[in-house]
């Protein structure tokens, strides 16, 4: 591309423009840049905080989407496409969940993790090409992630992921008058000129991030994952650390001393919420599977009496 006309001119979204406030970056002691920092950062958390409605509209519909055997799917290149991967790769721990549920997808494949190909992130084939090969469709749900609004991969990935049936979101961080692409929902974040100006690896992907873990954090919740504020649905087995953890939370919930506590989860072969039905309706874990099936995974009503 040597026309000019051929490139477009990004200058008008947010996360292009300079920030006046670091104009003199370079010129700063240490102290004065990191409180400079600090304070422009502060950005990032209020935009997420006047986002609220749209977020919570994307729980609902990513936890529809799971109780009906959809996936939520992340598109993204660069920063916001490791951020999506990150995500994805943090739910099997965290909830014990199916790898396949919650997926990410970054312009580049799995080199562009560990470095940066920016030459991927114009390729509308390899976008809609992604979707293709994920078969992805309804129920899913297909996410956009892309910090300045205009990455064609991930525009391709969501025009595919909608000729399909999907539920699409695009998360950005710019204006929606920016944004061209069509989705069900937008999620806007207003995170303004970066500190180092174009660098969406400050604020907008520290809100990116914020908002990712409200996703499927909150999502995982509405489907049982989680009693109170504890990840139940865990397989405490892998290290000492969750062995640990696994066993606390049987304390908690049943009031069992630690060593009778740990022996349960022993018992359930590591699963906690298997541990807990087993001790509070007296039975043998195959049983205890089967209540939690019969009640969607929620571990709360299986907290009394026998049933």
């Amino acid at each position: 591309m040597t026309n000019s006309d051929a490139v477009p001119d990004r200058g008008h979204i947010h996360t292009e423009q300079a920030n006046p406030a670091s104009r003199q970056l370079d010129e700063l002691d240490i102290p004065a840049a990191v409180a400079l920092m600090h304070s422009v950062d502060q950005q990032a958390w209020q935009a997420v905080g006047a986002a609220q409605t749209e977020i919570a509209e994307a729980v609902r519909l990513v936890a529809a989407a799971f109780q009906t055997g959809g996936r939520l799917v992340y598109f993204g290149a660069g920063t916001s496409g490791r951020l999506g991967v990150l995500d994805a790769s943090e739910c099997p721990p965290t909830f014990c969940s199916d790898p396949g549920m919650v997926v990410g997808v970054i312009a580049g494949g799995d080199i562009a993790l560990r470095r940066s190909l920016e030459n991927v992130e114009d390729d509308e084939d390899a976008g809609a090409a992604a979707v293709a090969l994920l078969q992805i469709k309804a129920p899913d749900v297909a996410m956009g992630i892309t910090a300045g609004g205009t990455t064609p991969y991930v525009h391709a990935a969501l025009r595919a992921a909608h000729e399909q049936g999907c539920t699409t979101i695009l998360l950005a961080c710019t204006a929606r008058e920016h944004i061209t692409v069509a989705a069900d929902l937008y999620i806007c974040l207003n995170t303004g000129p970066e500190l180092l100006t174009g660098s969406t690896r400050l604020k907008a992907g520290t809100a990116t991030k914020l908002v990712l873990n409200m996703l499927t954090t909150l999502a995982m919740a509405q489907i049982g994952k989680v009693h109170g504020n504890l990840m139940v649905d865990i397989d405490a087995m892998k290290n000492a650390k969750l062995i640990d953890r696994g066993t606390r939370m049987i304390q908690q919930l049943s009031g069992l001393p630690r060593d009778a506590a740990m022996h349960l989860l022993y018992a359930a072969g590591g699963k906690v919420k298997r541990a807990l039905v087993m001790h509070h309706q007296q039975c043998d874990g195959v049983r205890a599977d089967q209540l939690l099936t019969q009640h969607a995974g929620r571990l709360r009503p299986l907290l009394h009496k026998p049933t």
